[in-house]
C-alpha cells in the first residue's frame, strides 16, 4: 500500500480539505479505505461503547444520488448569509481566502457524485430521535474517529474533506443507502487520490488570541 512516511506533526498540520484537487478519474483501492478505517477505530469512545458505524459508498448510482442531495444542500448554503465567501468581508486579506474556500466548496458541490469513494460516519443510538441537551458525549465518540480516518487517508496518499451540508436532507440520504432510523449521520467525507503534491499548514489565528489559561 502507498504510504507517505509523514511524521505525526506533518499529518496533523497538512491534512487539508481537498476539494478542487480530488482526482475524479483515478480509482481508489478499497483496501486503503479499510486500512484507514481500522486506524479510525482506535479513536476514543465514551464508555468504550464504540457505537460508530461507517457507510462506504463506491456504487456509481448511489454516489451520484448522494451527490445530487449534497449539491442541492450546498447550493442552499452558498446562497445564505453564512456562506464562506461572505464571511470577514471587512478584512481584505482574509476575505480573499474566504472567497477561495467559497469557490472550492461550490466546485465540490458539483462533483461530489463523481468522487470515487464517499464515507459517512454515523452513530447508532437505538432511538429515532437524538438525545436532548448536550450531545457532546455522543458525537465525541464518533467524530474523532472520522478525523482519524482522514489523517490515516492522508498518510496513504488520499485526499478528503469534512462536509456536513447533506444533513439538511439526512433522511433522503438514509433512504438512498438503507440506513436504519436509529442511525444518525455525522459527517460525509469524499475520498480520492489528489493532484499535486503541495500541502502545508493553513493560516490560522495566533494562539494567544484564542488561548485562556485558568480563566477567560
Amino acid at each position: 500500500m502507498t504510504h507517505q512516511r509523514l511524521s505525526a506533526d506533518e499529518v496533523l498540520t497538512t491534512t487539508r480539505s481537498v476539494r478542487r484537487r480530488l482526482d475524479l478519474g483515478r480509482p481508489v483501492d478499497l483496501a486503503l479505505v479499510r486500512e484507514s478505517l481500522e486506524i479510525a477505530l482506535q479513536a476514543p469512545s465514551g464508555s468504550n461503547a464504540q457505537h460508530w458505524h461507517f457507510v462506504v459508498i463506491t456504487d456509481a448510482e448511489k454516489r451520484a444520488a448522494v451527490g445530487e442531495v449534497y449539491q442541492r444542500a450546498c447550493h442552499q448554503y452558498l446562497a445564505g448569509p453564512g456562506a464562506a465567501g461572505k464571511l470577514h468581508a471587512d478584512d481584505a486579506e482574509r476575505s480573499k481566502v474566504q472567497k477561495r474556500v467559497h469557490n472550492s466548496v461550490a466546485y465540490l458541490a458539483d462533483v461530489m457524485g463523481q468522487v470515487p469513494v464517499q464515507v459517512i460516519a454515523c452513530a447508532r443510538t437505538g432511538s429515532t430521535a437524538l438525545p436532548t441537551g448536550n450531545q457532546s458525549s455522543l458525537w465525541g465518540s464518533v467524530l474523532p474517529a472520522a478525523w482519524s480516518y482522514m489523517l490515516a487517508a492522508r498518510e496513504r496518499g488520499l485526499g478528503t474533506a469534512w462536509t456536513t451540508l447533506h444533513l439538511l436532507y439526512e433522511r433522503e440520504v438514509a433512504d438512498i443507502l438503507g440506513i436504519p432510523d436509529d442511525v444518525h449521520q455525522g459527517v460525509l467525507i469524499p475520498t480520492a487520490h489528489y493532484t499535486g503534491t503541495t500541502f502545508k499548514p493553513a493560516p490560522r489565528q495566533p494562539l494567544d488570541e484564542v488561548l485562556h489559561i485558568n480563566q477567560w
